[in-house]
């Protein structure tokens, strides 16, 4: 894709917009999660967010809570 410079005005070829989706699934994410029992030492480990375990347990229908017990 070519873009046009805001600042330059130059045209600049760019190689796709921002950066590719993580895809972790949801049974890797619960196995982590119990294997260290909180969401920080998961996200660490996965290398996401605590944010997107949140999120991904969320649109499967589960909680932390639930996925530690």
């Amino acid at each position: 894709m070519i873009i046009l410079c805001p600042h330059c005005g130059k045209t600049v070829t760019v190689n796709g917009m921002g950066r590719k989706p993580l895809n972790i699934p949801v049974k890797i994410i619960c196995d982590t999660l119990r294997a260290h029992s909180t969401v920080a030492g998961a996200a660490l480990e996965l290398g996401c967010s605590r944010g997107y375990i949140h999120k991904t347990l969320e649109v499967a229908g589960l909680t932390v809570k639930e996925v530690r017990s």
